[in-house]
């Protein structure tokens, strides 16, 4: 693969974006943005260009089948000139998982991290520098090939965005057990990133909102009885002095956070316990006071604490402790994250900043 193409344009957009004041999660957008495409069987040079409209055939498989899929990772710029990425090949080796698990053809690592480090590169001084801020990227990929056969495209785009951001969340949550709908069924794509799979929880979450909460808790799509994750997070309980969260099975995203915290709970001497979790076991462990703890963990989110877990019927349920052990985890990560810390794990990796050139 090339080294990738600036097109024109990319250095009006980089040298006129100013960081507003308020970031929120999502909001500001990056003045620049990555593509690659996939044809004739191949990979063709990336090219960065300015944030803007893109142009897809109406016929397009991603349009009609759902022929996508996504990563969410975060760059950090805390008191240094250059940034950093937390866990990018892992992050990756999902993004190959999850566009093989959907028949498309997976982008190259090398294409895969030359989209990252060009809109990361590009946008270093525009990185957030206070601890909690960072700079979320999205890359993606879609199917472009138009046609009603149901098969996977022969042709596709990667592309990579970014946002400026805050955390997803801040502070305590609310939660809503979803009982009856299902955000993704055993063997289908509950353990990949892809659209699809978030489009099936929208209704719960939108429902959750409308009554106070901030998202659905999904049970497992068999029985309806053991908890699996939120939408778009991990959960965790502290149960008595360990620390407990739902084993990883077919209908669960593994978490890149989530498998970051076990490490490091495990480095504070916690009991780790994956197992499988019975809502109604869970329920009565917080009525009794053996939970003193419940937390979320996602890379939007990081790590936040759950306040209240409500049900179907009305009833609620209150942890004793918001945000004890959630708080400890979440400082010890962003410390790694930040390179505030040193870094044990070999999990952060920096990222050249990219320099427009100089007029004549």
């Amino acid at each position: 693969m090339a080294d990738y193409i600036i097109r024109d344009g990319v250095w009006k957009g980089v040298a006129d974006f100013r960081l507003p004041e308020s970031l929120g999660f999502g909001l500001v957008t990056a003045p620049v943005m990555y593509s690659a495409t996939f044809d004739h069987g191949r990979w063709n040079q990336g090219e960065l260009l300015p944030y803007g409209p893109i142009e897809i055939l109406p016929g397009a498989r991603a349009l009609h089948f759902a022929e996508q899929a996504f990563e969410g990772m975060k760059a950090y710029r805390v008191g240094r000139p250059a940034a950093n990425l937390f866990r990018a090949r892992d992050n990756y080796a999902r993004f190959r998982r999850s566009a093989e698990r959907l028949a498309m053809t997976a982008v190259p690592e090398e294409v895969f991290l030359e989209g990252i480090h060009a809109v990361v590169g590009v946008c270093t001084r525009f990185i957030p520098d206070k601890t909690g801020q960072s700079l979320y990227v999205r890359p993606f990929l879609f199917g472009t090939e138009p046609g009603y056969a149901v098969r996977a495209s022969s042709t596709a785009r990667f592309m990579v965005i970014a946002n400026p951001s805050e955390a997803y969340a801040a502070g305590p949550m609310k939660v809503l057990i979803e009982r009856e709908q299902v955000r993704a069924a055993s063997g289908g794509l509950g353990t990949v990133k892809a659209g699809a799979n978030y489009a099936a929880s929208l209704l719960a979450s939108t429902q959750a909102v409308q009554r106070g909460y901030a998202v659905a808790l999904w049970l497992d799509p068999k029985t309806r009885q053991n908890i699996e994750e939120l939408s778009g997070m991990n959960l965790f309980a502290v149960i008595g002095d360990e620390l407990h969260t739902p084993v990883l099975n077919d209908s669960i995203l593994p978490g890149v956070t989530r498998d970051s915290l076990i490490v490091l709970a495990r480095e504070f001497k916690w009991r780790v316990v994956e197992r499988t979790m019975p809502v109604a076991e869970l329920l009565r462990q917080v009525s009794s006071g053996e939970c003193s703890e419940v937390f979320a963990c996602g890379t939007a989110a990081i790590v936040c604490p759950i306040s209240v877990i409500g049900d179907a019927d009305g009833r609620e349920y209150r942890p004793a402790v918001v945000d004890e052990r959630a708080r400890v985890l979440r400082e010890r990560l962003l410390a790694i994250q930040e390179r505030r810390a040193p870094d044990p794990y070999g999990w952060t990796s920096e990222v050249a900043p990219v320099i427009a050139p100089q007029s004549r």
